[in-house]
């Protein structure tokens, strides 16, 4: 598919690219081989398409598995979408947000989801404990899952995602093989939840809660940057809340020098409260 390709379909269907939905639509499948043999692929996977487009990837992958889910936001591509694949019989075309529209089962993903999706898109994913999803996402996001303790990209995401699944990056994808063309490059991204995690946590929700307020306040010692969330979540006065801060583990140091585990700990601490 060439950049030609796109800007006629884009003419011949009277649809102008939007730029809310994050509509950057790729150019080059050379891509899909590689998408398909990192997910390690087979015949008997259902694949969830997220953010299908006009079915270039989802075309590709047809003949590559058992179905397809090909879910698309914009009613006028789904519209696209139902004609194309009016008569195969393993693809089923879902109109929504993927996020909140019901879906049928699927047990791997390959997409190339709008930007604005990604962070939402990869909790979403790992929440449903899919075999692998492999996705292009925007270069500066996906670093910052793989980023190294005290780094500038290291944040709660790092923290929560390395506790679900490794992430790992491979092919750069220029921004040249996309239109309209984006103002960053991407990269493919592959999930794969862990068999075993790297430590468990008690209350998977107040970890996440606790490591993304955490991230808010990085370069303050610990006791000081948990004692504000101690007053507000358990509505304690401020002295209580500093003398308890310095009971627990690490207090001295801060997020952004913590390790994942580290933030394990003061989560489980914390649901010992």
């Amino acid at each position: 598919m060439s950049l030609e390709s796109i800007e006629q379909l884009l003419l011949a269907h009277h649809i102008n690219p939007n730029k809310v939905l994050g509509q950057n639509f790729m150019v080059e499948p050379a891509f899909y081989p590689k998408l398909c043999s990192l997910a390690h692929l087979s015949d008997s996977d259902v694949v969830l398409d997220a953010g299908a487009g006009f079915g270039l990837l989802t075309r590709y992958l047809v003949g590559k598995c058992f179905g397809v889910v090909a879910v698309e936001k914009d009613r006028q591509l789904v519209k696209v979408l139902c004609r194309e694949f009016s008569s195969a019989l393993n693809v089923v075309v879902v109109e929504g947000d993927v996020l909140t529209v019901s879906l049928p089962l699927f047990n791997k993903v390959i997409a190339i989801p709008p930007y604005y999706l990604s962070s939402d898109l990869v909790l979403w994913l790992l929440d449903r404990r899919v075999d692998y999803a492999v996705l292009i996402v925007q270069k500066e996001f996906a670093q910052r899952l793989v980023a190294e303790v005290g780094s500038d990209a290291y944040g709660w995401l790092t923290v929560v995602v390395g506790q679900l699944a490794k992430a790992e990056l491979f092919d750069e994808v220029p921004k040249e093989l996309f239109y309209p063309q984006p103002e960053v490059d991407s990269i493919i991204l592959r999930i794969q939840p862990w068999k075993h995690k790297p430590f468990e946590v008690k209350d998977p929700a107040q970890f996440i809660q606790l490591v993304k307020w955490l991230f808010t306040q990085r370069n303050k010692k610990l006791a000081k940057a948990l004692t504000p969330y101690l007053k507000s979540h358990f509505k304690l006065g401020k002295k209580d809340a500093e003398k308890v801060t310095l009971q627990w583990p690490f207090y001295d140091k801060r997020p952004r020098e913590l390790t994942p585990n580290n933030f394990g700990v003061i989560a489980d601490a914390l649901s010992n409260y």
